[in-house]
């Protein structure tokens, strides 16, 4: 039987017609109107039920592989990338001074707050004005302060919110504070990006939504990422990654 939730009448009168049937009767709901995330059927103390929207960390050993993956990638990037963090604070403090990092509120896995790391590469009290959302193309940069930014070698320091367990190396790119309540307001499962830690890159950056592209179309790659969340499709996304980075620095230069 095969019939939307919402028939659930219509599927007692079905199982009273075929009383007397011997044959195995089966009920697959129909969730086809639904925007489902990983469901799937389980059961609870020896009842059926079924997940209809569960975040793939919910299970510990998922967990665990996140994690693990993480303090690995995190780790070892740190160490390849230790003379660069040196040459880009030293250039920054030689152009602009302190402060070398600049710190923003942002919302990752359960709505949690926490403090996202950059290098900085826009003035000091650029913001003074008011918060806006986009536009980096237009807003006023230290010297050397856009090549950073194209090269994504701003976002280093995030390595340091994914060794300290606030952020994964991929996932959904974590929103500011000011923004989240009023994407989640527009934006149709804006909310289940966080069902995940947010990340340095994911599923819709290497498919080139990045900056100020569709929010609608990244949240829908972004939840198309949670869904069929595995340690492959994670190694999948930082190859791609790496790939891009390369291939862009190589372009830049010719």
């Amino acid at each position: 039987i095969i019939l939307p939730i919402s028939e659930v009448k219509e599927v007692e009168k079905i199982l009273k017609t075929l009383r007397f049937s011997t044959q195995n009767i089966r009920f697959f709901p129909d969730l086809s109107e639904f925007n489902l995330i990983n469901h799937q059927q389980g059961e609870i103390f020896g009842y059926p039920m079924m997940n209809l929207s569960v975040s793939p960390m919910s299970n510990p050993y998922n967990r665990l592989i996140k994690r693990l993956e993480d303090l690995i990638i995190s780790t070892v990037a740190l160490v390849f990338t230790a003379p660069l963090f040196v040459l880009i604070s030293l250039w920054i403090l030689i152009v602009s001074g302190r402060p070398i990092f600049y710190r923003q509120q942002r919302v990752s896995w359960n709505n949690e707050v926490f403090s996202m790391l950059k290098f900085r590469t826009m003035p000091v009290n650029n913001e003074k004005e008011g918060i806006v959302w986009g536009g980096a193309i237009n807003k006023k940069t230290i010297f050397g302060g856009r090549l950073l930014r194209k090269l994504s070698l701003d976002e280093l320091p995030q390595l340091i919110n994914v060794l300290k367990g606030e952020m994964s190396a991929v996932g959904p790119r974590p929103e500011r504070v000011e923004f989240v309540e009023k994407f989640q307001d527009d934006i149709h499962q804006y909310a289940k990006k966080h069902m995940v830690k947010g990340g340095m890159t994911g599923w819709a950056q290497i498919n080139g939504l990045r900056g100020d592209t569709d929010l609608e179309q990244r949240i829908n790659f972004d939840i198309y990422y949670i869904d069929r969340w595995s340690l492959w499709f994670d190694i999948k996304i930082i190859f791609l990654t790496a790939v891009y980075l390369i291939t862009y620095a190589i372009w830049q230069k010719k």
